[in-house]
């Protein structure tokens, strides 16, 4: 799909004078890092660490204000005890593409290290007057709240996984078009590695000071219909989505699926900050939740699996310590097994482009429940972004 489009480049672009070619405009950004990992294993009293050397690349290419082009490459080497006790386990986590065209690849590996590439953006985008189109792998994000998003159908992340800010992406092909200052119709089409189709068009619009959104489709085994909002009361921001999934005769489920959530956050004016957020799955279970996997960072989850339970509870604060130091701890319980989970964290700016994190994930529960068998993880990161 991407070579057909650069065969039609040149046939859209303007007849140039062959002494003064414009080659278009070229950047580059990215950042190096090294993320230390420790899990904490109480029954064993056993620390298990493991080093992470993290590459991001990202590249984008414009020509005039219509063609653009992005790629965007994660090169990570993973070496330590954990390495040794999970291998290959984790290798073949961290080799996992869910895309329709497999774009990671291993460099090397054995039971000590292994190194891969993951190209997550390499895409196409053309726009012109209120058209826009992109092909490719690239992120559509149709989600609103910061923590479970029952509308991001196309590209649903884990909570947990702190590290990848960019958000992974899918091979799609996806047009939005502007029918007014605040309102726009877009349509996305997605096939994932099973050769499955996720398809929807969603109508976005603003009223009464809220942004709206509605969607329908299908999404892989179920057709799908949903819709969100976004706006204020009384100064803090409220968010709230929710998507209904009625099986298909190739789905494993027989009954529809409600999957929705909601937030409210406020930020006082001496910076300190306050959020919440809630989920609820209809088909969740309301005894133990425990799913295996569920908070491995590569996990391929969906919108209609955000959480095994049949409700979250989340509660964060965040305060600025100074202008280079800020503090934040998140808290989540699942109200019907009663596991938890804790995680501090903490940011410091140490020059205007290095910055060191620390973050600890804390697990807790009985054996059997959605975050009882987890324990704990403490993460130090030193980044340098380029």
């Amino acid at each position: 799909m991407i070579i057909i489009i650069l065969a039609f480049i040149p046939t859209i672009l303007p007849a140039q004078d062959s002494s003064k070619v414009d080659f278009g405009k070229f950047s580059a950004k990215g950042h190096l890092q090294y993320l230390e990992n420790v899990w904490l294993l109480p029954e064993s009293e056993k620390w298990q660490t493991m080093g992470q050397l993290y590459n991001r690349l990202d590249f984008k290419w414009e020509k005039g204000n219509h063609i653009s082009a992005n790629l965007g490459m994660r090169n990570i080497l993973n070496y330590g005890q954990m390495v040794y006790d999970y291998y290959p386990y984790l290798e073949i986590m961290a080799l996992e593409d869910y895309g329709l065209v497999d774009l990671t690849f291993k460099l090397a590996g054995d039971s000590s290290c292994y190194a891969f590439t993951n190209i997550d953006r390499a895409n196409f985008e053309f726009s012109w007057q209120k058209l826009e189109i992109a092909v490719g792998r690239q992120r559509i994000n149709w989600g609103i709240n910061m923590v479970w998003n029952p509308n991001d159908i196309f590209n649903t992340f884990n909570y947990f996984d702190f590290d990848y800010i960019e958000r992974p992406g899918c091979d799609a092909v996806f047009a939005q078009y502007y029918t007014g200052m605040t309102s726009a119709l877009q349509f996305a089409w997605k096939i994932d590695s099973d050769h499955k189709s996720t398809v929807a068009g969603m109508y976005k619009f603003n009223k009464w000071n809220y942004d709206f959104q509605v969607f329908g489709g299908v999404a892989r085994d179920d057709v799908v219909f949903g819709g969100g909002w976004s706006g204020q009361i009384a100064g803090a921001g409220f968010t709230g989505e929710a998507s209904c999934f009625f099986p298909t005769e190739k789905s494993t489920d027989t009954e529809p699926t409600l999957v929705l959530s909601g937030g409210a956050n406020y930020t006082f004016p001496n910076s300190f900050y306050i959020h919440s957020s809630m989920i609820y799955n209809s088909q969740g279970t309301t005894g133990k939740a425990f799913s295996g996997d569920f908070v491995v960072v590569n996990r391929d989850i969906s919108a209609k699996t955000l959480t095994p339970s049949r409700m979250e509870i989340l509660c964060e604060t965040a305060y600025q310590i100074s202008p280079l130091i800020r503090g934040d701890i998140a808290g989540i319980i699942t109200p019907y097994d009663g596991s938890a989970f804790i995680g501090p964290s903490l940011d410091i700016s140490l020059t205007q482009n290095i910055d060191l994190t620390l973050v600890g994930q804390l697990f807790f529960g009985e054996n059997q429940t959605e975050y009882g068998d987890y324990w704990k993880l403490f993460y130090g990161r030193l980044k340098w972004s380029f």
